[in-house]
């Protein structure tokens, strides 16, 4: 399995993990709500996932911006 991290507003790749033997609890996800899953977490039909978090450079542009969180795609 192969868990890919990208940005969730510019999305840029920031990371993957490439490992058989990791599991979603080693990750964290069992943490998530239901609607938090479907919202950061993707599985596609080859069993990889996406996951979709914010970047250090997004995270900084909302922070001082906080305006920018109403728009739909604010860091495109």
């Amino acid at each position: 399995m192969s868990v890919n991290y990208v940005c969730r507003h510019c999305r840029t790749f920031i990371g993957q993990i490439d490992s058989a033997k990791i599991t979603e609890a080693q990750l964290g996800f069992h943490f998530l709500t239901p609607d938090e899953r479907r919202d950061i977490i993707a599985y596609n039909s080859g069993g990889d996932v996406t996951v979709r978090i914010t970047c250090d450079y997004c995270k900084e542009a909302l922070e001082h911006n906080p305006e920018l969180s109403l728009l739909a795609n604010p860091l495109q």
